[in-house]
């Protein structure tokens, strides 16, 4: 009898490690994972401490360990897979959690490190006292992990499809290219999306699959498009017909040995499951020198993707009635880092402006008062219940400029992008210097009497430009509205208005590195309608200066804007935010827009419509510009990723 016992459970453990040693359902004849194991005294020298029911634990052939959390003081060895607290892993890089990995890993280091991850080996016996650590820190390290998983599930839950658009069927029908995710600083990610290219691994879903369960297969990455990328199956070679797009930084997507770290199971494709024997084999081979995500890359996704500001915080923001002024506004939420601001007068919420967290447009209480700004009061004399001040340090800091020796002055003549028009760059004034370096510029011609559009810009703001920049650079200026002397001709107008222009020196002349390409696809913010991020691509690039079109729009509508704007995203921002994306606009709108373009609008304004439903078309119509410029097409765009001299010198 006790033989028979013996034997049943020899078998059982024998049936276990062959399900378990891959981590996958072979020939799909069972859906259950058994997960309890038996110690056995001859791979144990000393006992594991038992852990609570409630921490979620991973057996393998006898050694217990929890999920790693990401965290600095937690490491995962490379060569096991095991994870600890890094202080008790070997060496001082803390690569290894024993000497023997660190030897096995020198002398066989890829395929062995490869195979071990996918069969979720356990630790050596050396490595046992990484399993001591405190309960306290085992259970913070639970905590921080379920933390993670309840923010992609946020993530995942908010997410706002837009209905007949995808940018996988967009891009692939017209091979566009995307700019890459490093492009934008203030994006998540975007300072540490690292190596992330086509040829890295993952663990993702297997959706090519009859099993009633979630099960997973390896895929490489085919092409990347911002946040987005095209995968295929490990297995598939050429064939493109199971190719999918999925967000690298969405809850679905894993580093190569999650599965086996996590007791997920990996199954190949229904498609594909006979053409080889010896899967693992296969694995191995495919996986030798290829790259996969960094283990902590969920947690690093989730860590990017929260926001100092908080709903009830009081702030400054400019007067979309009156730009020349500053508001006391109330954030009311916080999606993406872009904030909904309501005006804090605004009885019923309706009364709203949108910006990001790194607007130019924000300020913390008190900055009207600090330079010499305009600045509307308040009604309401009291702060309501909840509402409390923004702290200063959590707005986008301007650089410090010296105004003590040659600055600035009231009069002098500049170029500017006009706040009312973004496709314009116009002939401008400096009407009003402010403190710390900050300036009122008037846009020459189109002024209200009582200077009710003058707008702020710092110093060194990327949108004021040099008498000069236009024409050097092959853009077309917008001259004074009414100025009967054209073509327009600075030297002229300097002397018919007795003016002088800005020096030259005093304009910021820093062009980033930022990486942009005449044709990439973004997705970027109608400043004119600050509530809506749409499909959109870089036209040209002057230096630093980006031509923004929205795909399926007339070039009217485009935008300049700076390369570090904070209203720039890559493709996949919305998807991963949880934020609505404004697809092109379609055939029908377009052929409206010919029309409606050739009528003269009524004023310019940027008044904020609500969340009334509305067309694309008839969003535009509303909030184009009064007055119709004409542009200088098929002028040969200056791409340039460095600093460079394009000013010309000024007339005497």
């Amino acid at each position: 009898m006790e033989n028979t016992k013996d034997l049943t459970e020899h078998t059982s453990r024998a049936e276990r490690k062959r399900r378990d040693s891959f981590g996958m359902f072979d020939g799909y004849d069972s859906c259950s994972e058994d997960t309890s194991s038996s110690s056995s005294s001859d791979e144990s020298e000393e006992e594991v401490a038992p852990l609570p029911s409630s921490l979620p634990i991973i057996k393998n052939n006898g050694q217990v360990y929890t999920y790693p959390d990401g965290k600095s003081g937690m490491a995962t060895c490379e060569m096991c897979g095991m994870v600890g607290v890094r202080d008790a892993f070997y060496s001082k890089t803390k690569r290894f959690c024993s000497v023997s990995c660190s030897r096995s890993y020198s002398s066989n280091s890829k395929k062995a490190s490869i195979l071990a991850r996918l069969q979720g080996k356990p630790p050596t016996k050396k490595a046992k006292v990484l399993q001591k650590q405190p309960l306290v820190a085992k259970l913070a390290a639970y905590a921080q992990y379920q933390a993670t998983l309840q923010n992609q599930a946020k993530t995942k839950a908010a997410a706002v499809p837009v209905e007949g658009f995808s940018w996988g069927n967009y891009i692939n029908s017209n091979s566009f290219t995307a700019a890459p995710v490093t492009c934008f600083k203030h994006a998540p990610m975007g300072t540490c999306w690292g190596d992330i290219s086509e040829g890295v691994r993952v663990e993702v879903p297997n959706t090519d699959c009859s099993l009633p369960t979630k099960v997973f297969w390896i895929a490489g990455i085919v092409k990347l498009a911002g946040y987005n990328a095209l995968l295929r199956y490990e297995g598939f070679e050429n064939d493109s017909s199971l190719d999918f797009w999925c967000n690298v930084c969405g809850s679905d997507i894993h580093p190569v040995g999650w599965c086996a770290t996590s007791g997920k199971p990996l199954v190949p494709p229904r498609t594909i499951q006979h053409k080889y024997t010896n899967w693992k084999a296969f694995l191995v081979k495919r996986l030798t020198g290829a790259k996969t995500l960094p283990p902590d890359f969920s947690q690093k996704v989730s860590e990017s993707m929260q926001y100092p500001f908080k709903t009830s915080m009081r702030v400054e923001v400019v007067d979309k009635t009156h730009l020349c002024r500053t508001r006391v506004a109330v954030v009311e939420s916080v999606i993406g880092g872009r904030l909904r601001l309501v005006y804090e007068e605004s009885e019923d919420k309706t009364d709203d402006f949108w910006c990001h967290m790194y607007s130019p447009l924000i300020h913390h209480i008190g900055w009207s008062r600090s330079i010499g700004h305009r600045f509307k009061r308040s009604d309401i004399t009291k702060k309501q219940d909840g509402h409390f001040d923004a702290p200063p340090h959590l707005f986008m800091k301007v650089k410090e400029v010296d105004a003590a020796g040659e600055w600035f002055k009231e009069g002098m003549k500049l170029e500017a992008i006009d706040p009312l028009n973004l496709s314009a760059i116009c002939v401008a004034t400096i009407r009003k210097v402010l403190a710390d370096g900050y300036l009122m510029i008037g846009i020459d011609g189109s002024e209200a009497a009582d200077g009710s559009d003058w707008f702020c810009y710092h110093a060194t703001s990327p949108s004021i430009f040099p008498v000069g920049f236009c024409e050097i650079n092959m853009i077309e200026l917008t001259p004074p509205r009414g100025y009967a002397k054209l073509p327009f001709k600075w030297f002229d107008y300097l002397r018919e208005t007795d003016s002088i222009a800005a020096p030259v020196k005093l304009f910021n002349k820093e062009v980033p590195n930022h990486g942009f390409h005449v044709g990439m696809k973004l997705e970027a913010v109608d400043l004119m309608e600050p509530r809506l991020v749409c499909v959109a691509t870089v036209t040209r690039i002057i230096h630093r200066l980006l031509r923004i079109h929205f795909d399926g729009w007339e070039d009217e509508y485009d935008q300049w804007v700076d390369c570090e704007s904070p209203d720039l995203y890559p493709v996949g921002w919305c998807q991963l935010t949880g934020y609505q994306l404004q697809p092109p606009a379609p055939q029908s709108s377009r052929d409206s827009q010919s029309s409606s373009s050739k009528q003269k609008k009524k004023a310019k304004s940027q008044q904020y419509k609500g969340h009334k439903k509305m067309t694309s078309l008839q969003l535009k119509e509303e909030l184009l510009d009064g007055e119709e410029y004409s542009y200088l097409q098929g002028a040969s765009d200056q791409e340039s990723n460095g600093s460079a001299s394009y000013y010309i010198k000024q007339e005497p």
